[in-house]
């Protein structure tokens, strides 16, 4: 699968959800009050953008959609000026002002663009009567919507966002939900939401390792009726769980983390207009992923451009192309694609390289001396544990594909969760499928799949004296 840029221009978007205003105070801060032991700000720069629901519908606006946006503010000056500065940006705004609410407005104090101080100025959300917004969403999903976004600072907008799900629902119209509420019954039959890890732990307790994640992750989708969930986990980058595929992890893209404000908007309007434009839940994920780890990378909440967002893909598939690369499997079919335009010959086996030895470099040594890239599958840590016992596997694995992809032997690593690699093999057709010589031919998964398609099937030979399972009881021994 390819990665590129959709037609996002052919999008339409209705965002629902809490709109706030982000300040910026930024200067200098050289010496120390007098009054007090605080650092003195000289202050040479100010900026007010659209934050919360605003950063979204401003992100999607960014990639070219059509966007409109429903949300209520106060009839005061942060109001004005968030409402100037949408509409000043072509988006179809429908701002419902209430005269006992304060704009939410959040001023960030920062010196030499680190972050001295936050204010929040905000009033209780207890009377604010979102009744009056749903007939808005009715009235503007009816006008050829492809996608609603709701987007939840738990700031009162959202008290009725059943009513928004069905009212999609009725039109056939997918639902995604940035949630912050701890009551995630307010987002039943959503199609996607997207959480943070600290967000999803609150809601299913905290998660131990990855196996535990997707196991409470699966809970979730089925007590709330979600189609899919997306965790972001800031440096150890998202997860991926939906009830129609496996669960698929995505490593952070970013080189350089600089500030995550407002990550999450990007998030998921790249997602929503991405699955609005006809892409798959996993290349949506896929874009998502780029356009956050370039938004991060920025000062504060900000929109990622088509421009950046294509130019960072064409860097990332440069980046995936150097061997010793832990990639997604739908990154990796992006890479065959290329390889087998050169005339590649692609070398493939697996396993659960649980303590790397050096039968293992031997072993993989021998499989890259057969084609010109090799690939190697790893069982995630579910599948090492239903196939080695609960106490394994020793190490977790992303510590594992990290290892393996080091060897210079190696050019690409991907994980799998099932017990065997045959879907993966499947889609990946290697040129030659390479397994140790304690299988024949009729064990091996995928092997006549590979066959059929004109392949090879080649048994290597093991480094005598060396396996993982006569380490551990080596250790265990020494204990």
């Amino acid at each position: 699968m390819k990665l590129d840029i959709p037609a996002f221009s052919t999008v339409r978007v209705l965002v629902v959800g809490d709109l706030m205003l982000d300040r910026y105070w930024q200067g200098n801060a050289s010496r120390i009050s007098p009054e007090a032991p605080v650092p003195v700000l000289h202050v040479t720069d100010t900026q007010d953008r659209p934050g919360g629901a605003g950063n979204v519908a401003l992100n999607l606006k960014a990639l070219g959609c059509q966007v409109s946006l429903i949300a209520a503010i106060g009839q005061d000056e942060a109001g004005d000026v968030l409402e100037k500065q949408l509409t000043q940006a072509n988006i179809d705004c429908h701002l419902h002002r209430f005269s006992d609410f304060t704009t939410i407005t959040k001023l960030r104090v920062l010196g030499r663009h680190q972050q001295l101080v936050r204010l929040d100025f905000e009033a209780s959300s207890a009377s604010l009567k979102t009744e009056d917004l749903i007939s808005d969403v009715k009235k503007i999903l009816g006008q050829g919507i492809d996608v609603l976004v709701l987007s939840d600072y738990a700031k009162g907008t959202l008290h009725h966002a059943q009513a928004f799900i069905a009212a999609a629902k009725a039109l056939n119209i997918p639902v995604l939900v940035d949630p912050k509420s701890l009551d995630f019954s307010l987002y039943k039959g959503a199609t996607i939401i997207t959480p943070n890890q600290k967000e999803f732990e609150a809601i299913v307790g905290r998660v131990s390792d990855d196996e535990d994640l997707i196991a409470k992750g699966y809970a979730l989708l089925q007590n709330y009726d979600i189609s899919a969930l997306l965790v972001t986990r800031s440096e150890h980058g998202m997860t991926l769980i939906s009830s129609e595929m496996s669960p698929t992890h995505f490593p952070i893209q970013a080189r350089e983390v600089y500030d995550v404000t407002g990550a999450g908007d990007t998030v998921i309007a790249v997602m929503a207009a991405s699955l609005a434009a006809g892409e798959s839940l996993n290349k949506s994920v896929m874009l998502a992923n780029v356009a956050a780890g370039l938004v991060i990378q920025k000062l504060g909440a900000a929109a990622i451009s088509i421009d950046e967002l294509r130019r960072a893909i064409s860097q990332e598939m440069s980046h995936s192309l150097t061997p010793g690369c832990i990639v997604t499997e739908e990154a990796l079919m992006s890479i065959l694609e290329i390889l087998r335009a050169q005339g590649e010959t692609i070398v493939m086996t697996n396993g659960c390289f649980d303590i790397l030895h050096a039968g293992h470099v031997q072993y993989l040594e021998q499989a890259k001396t057969r084609g010109d890239r090799l690939i190697v599958a790893i069982n995630d840590d579910q599948s090492v544990r239903r196939l080695k016992g609960e106490n394994r596997p020793i190490n977790g694995l992303q510590d594992r594909m990290s290892v393996v992809a080091g060897l210079r032997a190696v050019d690409w690593v991907v994980s799998f969760s099932e017990d065997t690699p045959e879907h993966l093999i499947k889609r990946v057709e290697p040129d030659i499928l390479v397994k140790g010589k304690d299988y024949c031919v009729s064990q091996i998964a995928g092997a006549d799949h590979v066959l059929s398609k004109g392949g090879k099937v080649e048994l290597l030979s093991f480094k005598e004296g060396y396996s993982t399972s006569k380490l551990i009881a080596i250790i265990s021994t020494t204990i």
